[in-house]
């Protein structure tokens, strides 16, 4: 298994948390700074940081400072293929099945 079990258990503990599952999906359709995670989460910044920092100290999220702000991604060894919805954990696959399109109003 790569990694070994005990990253995976970090992995998945930090996405038994449902904000930072929201946040991965997020990230899923690319890239994002705080403000446009913010966006659609609603969160207060410090609140949104803490979920941030956690997804990037197990590997999940790496973040890439563009002038001012920061870029946010999914780390880029966890997409077999950047087309899917689904992310490679070493240990499974989280498949997020297919992506949900609002219906015209």
């Amino acid at each position: 298994m790569k990694g070994g079990t005990e990253e995976c258990v970090r992995r998945l503990r930090a996405l038994g948390d449902p904000t930072r599952l929201q946040v991965v999906e997020l990230l899923m359709e690319g890239g994002a700074t705080v403000g446009e995670l913010n966006a659609s989460l609603g969160l207060e910044p410090s609140l949104l940081s803490h979920h941030l920092r956690v997804l990037r100290v197990e590997g999940l999220v790496v973040a890439q400072r563009r002038g001012k702000s920061v870029l946010y991604a999914l780390a880029p060894e966890l997409l077999e293929r950047p087309s899917d919805r689904s992310i490679n954990l070493g240990c499974c696959v989280m498949d997020f099945g297919v992506q949900k399109v609002k219906e015209p109003e």
